[in-house]
């Protein structure tokens, strides 16, 4: 029972008049990275905001002024529509890049969903996250024709992707773009004012659900805020470069917009008003001519995207630098050699999709400069330190009760489980509260990925929990031994996994790819090299060796290790051709 205090408050609050909410403090506002744009317009209105070849084999250039006005009208179409939660399908196109921006400042939520899943699985995404409307691509459409016919009343959205933005060509998307813009005029031409662009209410709403890659179990909707997009942002602005001394960056779209929305790079490059090279699918000949001919200086890539880049037929040094942030795996002291040599600049960042993307950076030092090169990459490959933005990441002991954080020793030998903390760790798994506490035990967010913490305070990845090989007692790190293996000439990439091993409980095994002619590589030959020429450790010497046409990849490049123990369980011989 409440006492008479409570009961009086009660009586009284049913008589007072009701209390407004206090205004924000002058000195503050509601961070949210729609700004961007719209500053972007307001400073360069004609600098070049996007090239991009379109679906209909066109060069199309846009200013920023146009980028922001295409924006704004989607904006102000959605809103007028009502719709709150916007499917994202597409790949790295204008329309995309708008979307975003559009979206946001409508003040509804983006969700958007890798091109490359399985229909079902985007028919799951799009309905766990309660989407309203849909806007995607042409090419994809028919990814969706499941759930169309499970959810008839959600309006979609195509874009065509072509250079006409008015007439036959143009399309749903482009048509509900100039109705936004009739819209707005109609009304009193409010333009960005009427819109979220600059502040936001609450900066800790959500404004995005990216979805995990789902490779075990269903796909995890991750959610973003305005806040944390926003301080994302001004991090990568910052550990990438975005700002050159000279000239003005020109970031070519190699990542995917839909993973982790691009490593916050959509809002990124427009806070540095950079410009945005589109790019539909990966095509390294085209990548190689855009890197020649339109003088990129940036773009994103995970180690294999880069592996596969340096070995290509085009590939020649550079006259100009470029910075090259890469991610989605622990990348090799090897592959950071031959890439530099091409003038490709590795900035090594490493994060999840719940840290909006990269969350640590391997800062390069400049007393490195005086190490033997292989020790200098190798230095370079490490995940390094936190970002400016976030807290200082730690490696706590994984053999403690669930909310129990030790740090191990800061001696480059103890391995532990990478935990971080601060602005840029996401809020929470959508609709998911026990997933979410377990993500956050003990009060920090936990990567699953097993590391050493080095005495100068760096940290570098040995594993994947799960891909840690335990053969005889010894522990193998599988990214250890792939980075050995691609130490011999002939060998493109590797992929490790643990197969089962009488004797030993478990052993590893290679799959590898090869170089272009150097297809009469035998297995027994990386086999002889490993144990005699290399510097791998003979417990850790694969016993089985298998030469393949490709490796199983997600979307940003990672090798699919689930796929490759499929491979090892079933016996399955994959001959490579």
């Amino acid at each position: 029972m409440s006492g008479a205090p409570s009961r009086l408050r009660n009586v009284l609050g049913h008589l007072l008049p009701i209390a407004r909410a206090a205004e924000p403090p002058h000195h503050l506002h509601g961070l949210t990275p729609t700004f961007f744009l719209e500053r972007a317009a307001a400073i360069e209105p004609n600098a070049e905001a996007v090239y991009h070849v379109t679906a209909n084999n066109k060069v199309l250039r846009r200013s920023y002024m146009e980028l922001a006005d295409r924006a704004r009208g989607l904006g102000y179409y959605l809103r007028k529509k009502g719709y709150k939660r916007v499917g994202l399908l597409a790949p790295n196109t204008p329309a995309f890049l708008e979307s975003i921006y559009g979206i946001a400042a409508a003040g509804a939520v983006i969700v958007p969903v890798n091109i490359r899943l399985k229909p079902e699985d985007i028919s799951y995404i799009f309905a766990f996250s309660k989407v309203d409307s849909i806007i995607i691509d042409a090419e994809y459409v028919n990814l969706i024709d499941a759930f169309r016919k499970e959810h008839p009343a959600i309006p979609v959205i195509v874009d065509l992707d072509t250079d006409a933005t008015e007439g036959e060509l143009c399309g749903p998307f482009d048509e509900a773009v100039l109705e936004g813009l009739n819209h707005d005029r109609s009304t009193g031409g409010k333009g960005w004012a009427d819109l979220q662009s600059q502040s936001v209410a609450n900066e800790d709403d959500m404004i995005a659900i990216p979805f995990t890659s789902g490779t075990t179990s269903r796909p995890k909707g991750v959610v973003y805020t305005h806040r944390g997009v926003y301080l994302a942002t001004l991090a990568n602005l910052v550990e990438s470069g975005l700002n050159p001394p000279t000239g003005r960056a020109k970031y070519l779209w190699t990542l995917p917009m839909f993973h982790a929305m691009g490593w916050m790079f959509p809002w990124a490059v427009c806070a540095a008003r950079g410009t945005h090279v589109c790019l539909r699918k990966i095509d390294y000949p085209l990548i190689w001519r855009l890197l020649k001919e339109e003088g990129i200086t940036h773009f994103n890539a995970a180690p294999t995207v880069n592996t596969l880049l340096c070995s290509a037929k085009e590939a020649e040094r550079l006259p100009q630098a470029v910075r090259v942030t890469v991610a989605a795996s622990p990348p090799t002291a090897h592959l950071f050699e031959q890439m530099t040599d091409l003038n490709l600049h590795p900035v090594h960042v490493y994060g999840l999709t719940e840290t909006y993307g990269p969350i640590t950076r391997g800062y390069v030092l400049p007393e490195w400069d005086d190490l033997p090169a292989h020790e200098k990459y190798a230095k370079m490959a490490r995940q390094g330190h936190g970002f400016l933005t976030s807290l200082p990441v730690r490696i706590v002991k994984p053999d403690q009760p669930e909310d129990v954080l030790i740090d191990v020793e800061k001696n480059g030998k103890e391995i532990g489980e990478i935990v971080f903390f601060g602005n840029i760790c996401a809020k929470a798994y959508y609709n998911d509260p026990g997933a979410t506490r377990k993500l956050f035990a003990g009060g920090g967010l936990h990567s699953g990925d097993l590391a050493v913490w080095h005495p100068d305070g760096s940290i570098q990845i040995q594993d994947r929990a799960k891909d840690i090989i335990i053969s005889g007692g010894e522990n193998i790190s599988s990214v250890a031994l792939e980075s050995m293996l691609v130490e011999h000439p002939d060998v493109l990439e590797a992929g490790v996994v643990a197969v089962p091993d009488s004797h030993w409980g478990e052993r590893p095994k290679a799959y590898l790819t090869v170089k272009e002619g150097k297809h009469d590589l035998r297995p027994q030959d990386v086999i002889d090299w490993a144990k005699h020429q290399s510097s791998i450790s003979k417990f850790m010497v694969p016993r089985e060796v298998e030469i393949v046409r490709e490796l199983p990849k997600t979307s940003t490049g990672k090798i699919k290790k689930t796929v490759l123990r499929e491979w090892a369980k079933n016996g399955v011989v994959h001959e490579e051709q």
